[in-house]
């Protein structure tokens, strides 16, 4: 059954968009209606600013649709798959760490979804080995979201 979930997250990892946006008052505004008023919904969201711009980094539900309104709209983006890990609340942060540390693998940086359905938690985490974070952190028995996961 592992090797199931391992080919399913390969065939359908969380897709990450990084926006970049000129750093002026309401971009992140004009992004966020954008999505909300074409239905697609924001997962999680972090932003890295700068003095001239911003990277908006963002999870959402429907990935195809925001590419879409993205390009449609000028918001240049990059997109990345990244890992999503199921965790029961913050004290799972460092079993988290533990499993990334122990497989040794480097950690660029993690923020936290808004809200997961039932009231469960999730991490969004990139790694310099995917594949090999997924393997050590389902050894510790986390589940890592598929887009398919978080999609409504």
């Amino acid at each position: 059954m592992a090797a199931s979930s391992r080919t399913l997250i390969a065939t359908d990892p969380v897709k990450q968009f990084s926006v970049f946006a000129e750093n002026r008052v309401g971009r992140l505004y004009d992004l966020i209606g954008l999505l909300k008023d074409h239905n697609v919904h924001v997962i999680a969201i972090t932003v890295l600013d700068t003095t001239d711009s911003a990277i908006l980094r963002l999870i959402v539900d429907d990935p195809g649709k925001a590419r879409e309104l993205m390009v449609n709209n000028d918001f240049p983006y990059t997109e990345t798959d990244v890992l999503a890990i199921e965790i029961t609340d913050e004290s799972d942060l460092k079993g988290v760490l533990a499993a990334l540390f122990e497989a040794e693998i480097n950690l660029h940086y993690v923020y936290s979804f808004i809200k997961r359905p039932e009231g469960r938690h999730a991490l969004v985490i990139n790694v310099e080995d995917a594949d090999v974070a997924a393997q050590a952190l389902g050894h510790r028995g986390y589940k890592v979201l598929t887009q398919n996961d978080i999609s409504r």
